[in-house]
């Protein structure tokens, strides 16, 4: 037996599977970024009243590939379900959207010691959800909803399980000082976006890029 000729088989062999594993990766990787491009899933944290107005606005200057829209409010929250059926009504396509509530972080006039409870509740509803629906994009505007949510997703990307990306719209009304849910998020958001430029000097991190809503 030529070993010589052998060798040269087995190492031809493995060239050509090193070449095949190559292609198939750059396929996969092309795919993978096809879609990527093509759609961006989208968690949509929606409040109550005034939030609720802003947000879908908000959902109005995106174009259409950020869905599916999958809409995350306060189990409380009855008025918001009402104004998100009609925003999707009006759209003449993706209609793709899902509706899913979570346990409200903190009632109006409820006690600081029984929120710290219902914001736990809240924040393993919001890891059973990104688990599901695994977002590429969590938007919201400053309901106390989002906080749980956006902790949630910051923490799963801590432990490389997600690279959801965070983006935070503060109210309009937020003139010179921020939310509560806008302090505590500024540090997480990977982009933080305010209305007013008076907010820039106390929050050099936020972006201004006008008047959005």
């Amino acid at each position: 037996m030529d070993w010589s000729n052998v060798l040269l088989m087995i190492s031809i062999c493995c060239i050509m599977l090193m070449l095949r594993i190559f292609i198939l990766s750059k396929t996969m990787k092309n795919n993978v970024t096809k879609k990527s491009m093509k759609c961006c899933r989208t968690i949509a944290v929606v409040g109550s009243g005034g939030h609720t107005s802003e947000l879908i606005e908000l959902l109005k200057a995106l174009s259409t590939n950020y869905y599916p829209r999958i809409y995350v409010i306060a189990d409380t929250d009855k008025r918001s379900l009402s104004k998100i059926d009609d925003f999707e009504k009006s759209l003449e396509s993706n209609k793709d959207y899902n509706i899913i509530k979570v346990k409200r972080s903190r009632e109006v006039a409820q006690s600081w010691i029984s929120t710290i409870y219902t914001t736990f509740i809240a924040l393993i509803e919001s890891f059973c959800i990104l688990l599901q629906q695994k977002p590429n994009l969590i938007l919201c505007n400053g309901p106390g909803t989002c906080i749980p949510v956006c902790l949630a997703a910051f923490i799963m990307r801590i432990f490389f399980l997600n690279n959801t990306k965070i983006i935070f719209v503060e109210s309009i009304c937020r003139v010179q000082t921020l939310s509560l849910s806008g302090r505590i998020l500024y540090y997480i958001a990977d982009r933080f976006i305010v209305q007013w430029k008076e907010l820039l000097q106390k929050y050099p991190k936020a972006v201004y890029i006008g008047t959005i809503v």
